[in-house]
């Protein structure tokens, strides 16, 4: 990986600093209200729920709401004729801990496929990795026990390299050791690929994806993700 994560380093105290309560309380899930046109033909009742749970990077902070890469990824769903409605379960600021107590009243719907984005603000403030890993497995298995049918995928994440070597060897490490450890869990590569530390795809706080930006994010995790829709 360049050098992406010393761009960022000076700018920890704008990203996402301060954690957001629980979704049951003030967050808005935002998903397709209805078909596209190219799933005309599909009944809404018929189709299958794709939930992203998630950061700021998630929720599209500073974007407008059909701007964030889960709804980008509904275009793309719709284009490629997939039965699927998406829900953007993102929240501002939320760290492993905090999305592990908002998941019971998440999981209350069913869900067919459940992408799973956090890690990030436990980084920036220096969490255990210890401590996010063991957030990580609860949160898998919790979806698990809701959602027996359903599909995980696990976003790669990274720390900054201001925590020094070992924390951010054992953070990176944590991702694909928690997928070979839980039999059917997909990992999708690193969420920021090709827009982390690049001025021109970042908003004015470095840290997060503009339009342009978060157009490749939605590429990075559309390339995981579409085998799994088909």
């Amino acid at each position: 990986m360049k050098p992406l994560l010393a761009v960022l380093a000076c700018l920890l105290t704008a990203a996402c600093a301060k954690e957001q309560p629980a979704p049951s309380d003030t967050a808005r899930t935002q998903a397709s209200p209805a078909p596209a046109v190219a799933n005309a033909s599909v009944r809404a009742d018929s189709l299958k729920t794709l939930m992203f749970l998630g950061t700021s990077l998630t929720a599209g902070l500073g974007l407008e709401p059909e701007d964030a890469y889960p709804m980008l990824i509904q275009a793309k769903i719709d284009s490629a004729r997939l039965p699927y409605r998406v829900v953007n379960a993102g929240v501002s600021g939320a760290t492993s801990s905090g999305l592990l107590r908002s998941l019971d009243w998440l999981l209350q719907q069913r869900l067919d496929v459940v992408v799973v984005e956090t890690g990030a603000n436990d980084g920036l403030r220096g969490v255990p990795v210890e401590t996010m890993r063991s957030n990580l497995q609860q949160i898998i298995t919790r979806i698990r026990e809701s959602q027996p049918g359903a599909t995980i995928a696990l976003v790669q994440m990274e720390a900054l390299p201001n925590m020094g070597k070992p924390y951010t060897e054992r953070f990176h490490a944590t991702f694909p050791e928690l997928v070979r450890q839980n039999r059917g869990v997909v990992l999708i590569p690193f969420l920021l690929d090709g827009v982390a530390g690049e001025r021109e795809l970042n908003q004015g706080d470095g840290v997060h994806p503009n339009e342009r930006g978060e157009r490749i994010v939605a590429e990075n995790v559309w390339r995981a993700l579409k085998p799994l829709l088909r």
